[in-house]
Parts: C-alpha cells; structure tokens; sequence
C-alpha cells in the first residue's frame, strides 16, 4: 500500500483529532487536520462526531452503534463543528445525532446509540479468518491515518487493487475510556473498502455514501485487530460491502457496513 506522502499534520496523533473543543454546551470544534486543503478522510470525521456524542452521555455507557452519511465532500485544513442532539436517554441506553459542518455547511451527519455493560449469552455464527499472527507478517501502510500501524496477510482476492484484510493497531498509548478505543476503531473503519473485488475495467467504487459500525463488545484497540472487508452487491450506481474487526483470540469485537459510489470509471466523484 502506497501513497504519497501527505502535508505534516496539525493534530501530531490520533488524539489529538479527538481533542474537540467545547464551543458551548453540545458544541464542539475540531480543529484543522492537516496544515493544507487536502480532502477530509472520512474516517476522521466520523470517529470525531462519535467522540463529540460520547462527551454527552451519562457516565457508564459506551457505544454499541453508529450511522453515518457521507453528504459532501470536507477538507482537512478546515475546522468542523459539531452539533449534538440529545435525542433520549432511557435506563440503558442513550441515542445522539451528531451535524458536521465546514463553513455553514453540512458535510456529515451521524445517528449513535451508547448503552451500559449487562450480562448475556454470547454466540458467534461465523469463525474469523483464517490467517497468520500479525507478529509472523510484514509491515504495510495505511496512508492518511496518524498513529496507526499495520500487517498484510494474504489476501482473499490478490489482484484487487487495495487491500480488504489487514491486521491493524494504534501506536500511542490510549487511555482506558472504553469511547476513544471505540473512536479510534470507527477512524480506522473507513480506510478501504469490500467493493474492490468487484471492479472491472469499466467499473470502480467512489466515494463513501453511509457507513455503519456495530460494536459488539469493548474494544480495545492498543492490540492488534483484524479488519475483513467482503463484497455483497453492486448496482444502479452504488456498492455494498460487510466487514468484521475480530480479536487476535477469534472474538468478533465490531461488524462493518458500507454503501458507495459504484460507477464507470469516467463518472466517479
């Protein structure tokens, strides 16, 4: 995984994209990225509104969903704000709506729900991949992420032009605040996508459209995850794909959906 190296970056870490300042009450700015214009990553934006969310909620609850729709596209040299509404607080759960804004405009909304730990059974249907331990693989590169490391094992399809599965971790120490380690996992969870497989010479994915993470049990994210992207369908302009983040122990810690830009190649954007 290759790309060009980006511009040095106003927020030195992944921490320091969550570090939203409280403008007012469920008002937070997050600060410029990067020092230039360059395009906001998608991932950024949503692990902040979640972050800003997190920071409304009664004590005890952590994140078990999040919906996000991708509405414009956001530059990373420029400020967003983050407006949060308290939609319900119940005896268990809590559920936010989150507006981004760049300059007056809406570049991203999110819906996320955050409940206290309980008791209850576990069953897990689908095993996790099959592959090597991170400390076995080589080192690759995820560009665009700060504080993010990662190990590439053997793909399910070799010839796609990104990869769909890779072991990753955060390579700052996090604090024990079940929201950050589930933040940093949503910044991670847009950096590729399952629609690879499923490009031809005509054909390729675009940009994100809505995006979904389930986290299933805490997350802790200062260990290595592995990250599984797999194709389910494309039409009509638009893909989607599944994923699953599992323990280095098989445990299913969070699931993944996305729906995409699908296009001719000449009309992506």
């Amino acid at each position: 995984m290759t790309s060009r190296t980006p511009p040095p970056a106003v927020a030195e870490t992944v921490l320091g994209l969550l570090a939203l300042d409280e403008v007012e009450q469920d008002l937070y700015c997050a600060p410029p990225a990067v020092e230039e214009p360059f395009p906001l990553y998608g991932g950024q934006v949503a692990a902040q509104a979640l972050y800003a969310a997190g920071r409304t909620v009664p004590p005890g609850r952590e994140p078990h969903s999040l919906h996000g729709y991708f509405l414009r596209g956001g530059v990373a040299g420029t400020p967003i704000a983050f407006r949060v509404s308290r939609d319900r607080d119940g005896r268990s759960y809590s559920a936010r709506r989150v507006t981004a804004t760049q300059d007056g405009e809406v570049i991203f909304t999110l819906s996320a729900s955050f409940v206290t730990d309980e008791p209850g059974a576990t069953r897990e249907v689908q095993p996790a991949p099959v592959v090597p331990p991170p400390e076995e693989l080589p080192e690759a590169v995820l560009p665009r992420l700060l504080s993010i490391e990662a190990k590439l094992p053997q793909q399910p399809d070799p010839d796609v032009e990104w990869p769909t599965r890779f072991w990753a971790r955060c390579t700052v120490d996090l604090p024990d605040d079940p929201l950050t380690h589930a933040c940093v996992l949503t910044y991670l969870s847009d950096i590729s996508s399952g629609l690879f497989p499923l490009h031809d010479e005509n054909n390729a994915t675009g940009a994100s459209l809505d995006h979904a993470v389930w986290f299933h049990r805490p997350v802790r994210f200062d260990g290595w995850l592995l990250t599984d992207l797999v194709p389910k369908a494309a039409g009509r302009g638009r893909g989607w794909y599944t994923g699953t983040v599992h323990a280095p122990d098989g445990e299913l810690v969070a699931s993944i959906a996305q729906e995409a830009l699908f296009r001719g190649r000449r009309d992506i954007g």
